[in-house]
């Protein structure tokens, strides 16, 4: 089992966060994290290389690659299955404002230090007693 994903960094917000075929959709919807979903717009619409793509994510270019390979797989499934794609998730920062996403409830949080686990402290993910 590998460490837990760093946080990784986002222009955005997609417009749409899902797309549906359109007849019955089959089959259970698959899900683009976030940094997927940045992944093949760095790569695919603006022609980037992966190390271009990968500093401007804040990732290794290798882990840029692994990234980019799962979401050209995941939306390459949902074209030739007629699968809803839902893009949502993810351990991502936002732009380069001090916003954080939290991986567990997904609240976007500002002014948190992003560690491997999510932000240091998560106002929605602490237990109600406080400890």
């Amino acid at each position: 089992m590998g460490r837990k994903p760093c946080c990784r960094r986002i222009a955005g917000h997609p417009a749409s966060r899902h797309f549906t075929p359109n007849v019955q959709a089959s089959g259970p919807a698959i899900v683009l994290a976030l940094d997927e979903f940045e992944a093949l717009r760095l790569a695919d619409v603006e022609g980037l290389y992966h190390a271009d793509a990968a500093t401007r994510m804040e990732v290794s270019r290798a882990t840029f690659g692994r990234i980019v390979s799962e979401a050209r797989r995941k939306v390459a499934t949902a074209l030739l299955q007629g699968q809803k794609l839902l893009i949502d998730g993810g351990h991502v920062r936002l732009g380069r404002s001090q916003q954080y996403r939290c991986h567990r409830c997904h609240h976007n949080l500002e002014g948190e230090d992003c560690a491997p686990n999510g932000p240091v402290r998560c106002p929605r993910c602490l237990p109600v007693d406080g400890g």
